[in-house]
C-alpha cells in the first residue's frame, strides 16, 4: 500500500511524501491482477491550517486504520485540498468499515464521494 501526504513541507519523511502530481496520474485504477479498484474521498476540514505535528498525528491515525485493511492499495492525503483519497479492492462492507474507523479517530473527516464497482 502506498500512502502519500502532500505537500512535503516539514512533515515526517516516513509518511512517503510527494508533491505536485495530479491524482489522475498516480491513482491506480486496477490492481496487479487487472481487477478494477473502487475508491472514496473524505474531506478533513481545515487540515492544512493545523500545525505540522497535528497533521503528522492525523496522518498516522489514518495510516493506522488503512494498514489494517489488506484491500487498501493506495491512499493520498492532499493537504492543499484537505482531502483523503483511498483506492481499494472491492469487498462488501470494506469501504463503510474503513470510513467508520477513520471517523472514530478523526471525527471531523467526512465522506464526500465514492465509486463502487457493483461486481463483487
Amino acid at each position: 500500500m502506498k500512502i502519500c501526504v502532500r505537500p512535503a513541507t516539514g512533515l515526517d519523511p516516513s509518511l512517503t511524501l510527494q508533491q505536485g502530481e495530479p491524482l489522475w496520474r498516480v491513482v491506480p485504477t486496477h490492481d496487479q491482477d487487472g481487477s478494477r479498484l473502487t475508491d472514496f474521498m473524505m474531506l478533513i476540514p481545515r487540515l492544512k491550517e493545523k500545525k505540522a505535528h497535528d497533521i503528522e498525528r492525523i496522518a498516522a491515525l489514518i495510516r493506522s486504520v488503512l494498514t489494517l485493511h489488506s484491500e487498501v492499495v493506495f491512499a493520498d492525503l492532499n493537504l492543499a485540498l484537505n482531502l483523503l483519497w483511498v483506492s481499494l479492492r472491492p469487498k462488501r462492507g470494506a469501504m463503510s468499515e474503513i470510513v467508520a474507523a477513520i471517523r472514530v479517530l478523526v471525527p471531523e473527516a467526512v465522506l464526500i464521494g465514492h465509486q463502487v464497482q457493483a461486481h463483487y
